[in-house]
């Protein structure tokens, strides 16, 4: 598996296919690797529904799990991811590419069309993460089983993971942007609605009301939903991919 170096990270990634680019962020919280593209939680898998139309990047995030690995620090926070999916564009020399992401891979969307807007075609966001109400007291259960399973970062202390979790999370909404941002934001999206207390569907809903250029999917997951809901995901990208 390739991988680049960036600001002390070891960023590990794959590519399928040929075409314009889609650069993928996979679910299952900050345990996001490219394995988990292949699991029944991804019912719509980029690398084989895409690969034959265009260009498709995987990755690991960052200590989750995978074979991307950096330092974890308190300042910590969406930036940093975004700051390594920027930094593999540009190793890449990818000027502009489609977005795909599915749960967490909703706000490393929404955090990188913030920082780099022209270099996004179009977004999928399928059941993005967000929060309805104040934040619970403690730390998620998918947070703590994330941070026992990290291996060899005496740096990661209880304070620091505080201070990461605090960052992230703390905010609501979709966590990484807020409502002023997303609803001046601009790029092609197409939310594909969440239905669960970590993916809530009010949220959804919120996103894609708010967003001024979108098409929304409030069914995806059933057996007859999934087949349109793969179609038009198709028909979404091909629309809004630029042809030279």
């Amino acid at each position: 598996m390739p991988s680049f170096q960036h600001h002390g990270a070891t960023i590990h990634y794959e590519e399928f296919g040929q075409g314009f680019p889609i650069l993928t962020f996979a679910p299952a919280g900050l345990q996001s690797t490219i394995e988990v593209w292949s699991r029944p939680a991804a019912p719509i898998n980029p690398i084989t529904e895409f690969a034959a139309n265009f260009r498709v990047i995987a990755m690991d995030q960052r200590n989750a799990g995978g074979q991307s690995r950096a330092p974890i620090t308190a300042q910590d926070g969406w930036h940093t991811y975004t700051g390594d999916h920027i930094g593999l564009l540009d190793y890449l020399r990818i000027d502009r590419c489609h977005l795909y992401g599915q749960c967490i891979g909703g706000s490393f969307i929404l955090s990188l069309l913030k920082a780099q807007p022209e270099r996004v075609a179009s977004a999928v966001l399928a059941q993005p993460i967000g929060r309805v109400g104040a934040m619970p007291p403690g730390r998620s259960a998918r947070f703590e089983a994330w941070a026992e399973s990290l291996k060899d970062h005496p740096e990661a202390t209880p304070q620091v993971l505080d201070a990461f979790y605090q960052t992230l999370y703390g905010p609501g909404f979709v966590y990484c942007v807020d409502r002023a941002f997303v609803s001046t934001c601009a790029t092609p999206c197409l939310v594909l609605a969440g239905n669960d207390e970590a993916h809530p569907f009010p949220i959804s809903e919120e996103l894609a009301k708010l967003l001024p250029n979108r098409e929304f999917i409030p069914e995806w997951k059933t057996a007859g939903a999934l087949t349109s809901a793969r179609a038009r995901v198709k028909e979404f990208l091909s629309k809004h991919t630029p042809h030279a």
